[in-house]
C-alpha cells in the first residue's frame, strides 16, 4: 500500500483553498503584553452583566434537566418566543430559528442558498467574517461600494439592469463593520425593491443595531417580505462567550436552514438558551442594561474621534458612527498592511483596511475598534499610532 506524500493532500478542495482569517491571526499579536489594541470588536468585558449572568445560568439549571439536555433543532420554544420579543420587528416565535452565533446563521444561509460559481454581492469594504463563510461555499463575490450611508444600491441597481443575478446580497446595515456606516432608510427600502424585482435574498446582518449612542438607527429592511432574512446575536449586547444569535425569515428558507443545522451542530446549546430565556423575563433589566452598555460606548467612541482629530487633524479623515465599536480611516501614503508589525512592536494593534476588500483592497485604510479599550488607552494608543503613521 503506498500512503500520501502529503497527507495535506488529502483535504478538500475547498479546506486548501481556505485563508485563515487575518482578524484572528492579528488578535494573537494583539494579545502581547504591552500593547493596546485596537484590532478586535471584543465587548468590552466590564459590560458584561456577570451577576445577572450568574442568576440566569442558576435559574435555568434549577428549571430542570432540560438545560443540559438535546433540544429542538430551530431552537427551545420559550426561548424563541423571549427572542421573538426582544428583536425590534416583533417577528412570530415560528419564523425564528436559533443558531450558534449570528455567523452560524450566515453560514446555514449560504449553504442552502449559494451553489458554486452563484454571484452574491457584498459590500466594498465588508464584514471580514462574512466574506469567508461566503467564499467557503463557493460564492463568486460581486462588490459594490460602500460610502456614508451605507451599501450603495444605486450602483447596485445598475449591476441588476446590466446582468447582474445574484442568490443573495448581504448587508450590514447598522453601524456596518469596518466602515461605521448606516445604511439610509432610502436605501433599505431601495433594496427590498431590487430584492423583490430581481428576485434575490437580502441578508440583514444586524449584531450592533442595539448599540447606538445618538439616535436609533432606521427600521430592518422589508420586513414581512419573503426575500428578507435578519440574523441577530446577543454576542455584542449581553456577552460573545454564550454563542447565541437567530436569525428571522421567511418559512421557505427557514424549513431549508434548519435541515442543514441538523447536520452541523444539531442544536444550540440548551444551557445558553436558558440563560437568554431567563434575562428575557425582565425587560426593564435589559433596557437599563443597553443604557448603560451605549453610555460605555459612546465614552469610548468620543474619545478616540477627540484623540483622532487632536493627533491628526485632516490628515485622518473618518465618518463618526453613529453607534457600534469601529471608526474606519486611512493614511494617504501610509501602507497599513505592511506595516502594522512595526505598529504592534510600537504597543498598538490595528485590522489593516485589506482585510476587508474584494475587488480593490485599500492599504492605506485601517478599523480602529474603540471598544475595549478605556479612554485614556485610547489616547496612548492613537499617540503610538501616529509615531508609526509619521516614522
Amino acid at each position: 500500500m503506498t500512503g500520501t506524500a502529503d497527507p495535506a493532500l488529502l483535504l478538500s478542495r475547498r479546506a486548501q483553498g481556505a485563508t485563515s482569517s487575518t482578524i484572528r491571526d492579528i488578535l494573537v499579536h494583539a494579545s502581547a503584553p504591552g500593547v493596546i489594541s485596537l484590532a478586535g470588536g471584543i465587548p468590552a468585558p466590564s459590560s458584561f452583566p456577570m451577576a445577572e449572568l450568574r442568576a440566569a445560568a442558576l435559574a435555568a439549571l434549577e428549571g430542570g434537566t432540560d438545560a443540559v439536555q438535546y433540544g429542538r433543532t430551530d431552537g427551545d420554544p420559550a426561548c424563541r418566543a423571549a427572542l421573538a420579543g426582544w428583536t425590534d420587528a416583533q417577528v412570530e416565535p415560528e419564523d425564528l430559528v436559533v443558531t450558534t452565533g449570528s455567523q452560524q446563521g450566515l453560514d446555514l444561509v449560504s449553504r442552502v442558498l449559494v451553489d458554486d460559481g452563484d454571484p452574491v454581492v457584498v459590500g466594498d469594504p465588508d464584514y471580514l467574517g462574512s466574506l469567508q463563510a461566503l467564499r467557503s461555499h463557493g460564492a463568486q463575490l460581486t462588490a459594490i461600494p460602500v460610502d456614508g450611508d451605507g451599501l450603495r444600491t444605486d450602483v447596485l441597481a445598475e449591476r441588476l439592469a446590466a446582468g447582474l443575478r445574484p442568490k443573495l446580497a448581504y448587508v450590514v446595515t447598522n453601524f456596518h463593520n469596518p466602515t461605521g456606516a448606516t445604511l439610509s432608510t432610502e436605501r433599505r427600502v431601495h433594496l427590498a425593491e431590487l430584492a423583490e424585482r430581481y428576485g434575490f435574498v437580502v441578508v440583514e446582518d444586524d449584531p450592533y443595531g442595539e448599540l447606538w449612542f445618538d439616535a436609533p438607527p432606521p427600521g430592518p429592511v422589508g420586513p414581512g417580505s419573503e426575500h428578507v432574512v435578519r440574523l441577530r446575536s446577543v454576542s455584542k449586547t449581553v456577552a460573545p462567550g454564550l454563542r447565541l444569535g437567530w436569525m428571522a425569515g421567511p418559512r421557505w428558507l427557514l424549513d431549508a436552514v434548519i435541515v442543514a443545522k441538523q447536520s452541523s451542530d444539531l442544536h444550540t446549546s440548551s444551557l445558553s438558551q436558558g440563560v437568554v430565556t431567563a434575562l428575557a423575563q425582565d425587560p426593564a433589566w435589559r433596557a437599563a442594561h443597553l443604557d448603560r452598555s451605549r453610555a460605555l460606548y459612546r465614552e469610548r467612541r468620543d474619545g478616540l474621534v477627540d484623540a483622532l482629530h487632536q493627533t491628526f487633524g485632516d490628515a485622518a479623515p473618518f465618518t463618526v458612527p453613529g453607534g457600534g465599536m469601529f471608526v474606519w480611516t486611512r493614511f494617504e501614503g501610509f501602507d497599513a498592511t505592511a506595516r502594522l508589525l512595526d505598529a504592534v512592536a510600537a504597543g498598538v494593534a490595528y485590522v489593516p483596511g485589506s482585510a476587508f476588500g474584494v475587488d480593490a483592497p485599500d492599504h492605506s485604510a485601517m478599523r480602529l475598534s474603540f471598544a475595549t479599550a478605556s479612554v485614556d488607552e485610547l489616547h496612548e494608543a492613537v499617540r503610538r499610532l501616529h509615531a508609526v503613521v509619521t516614522a
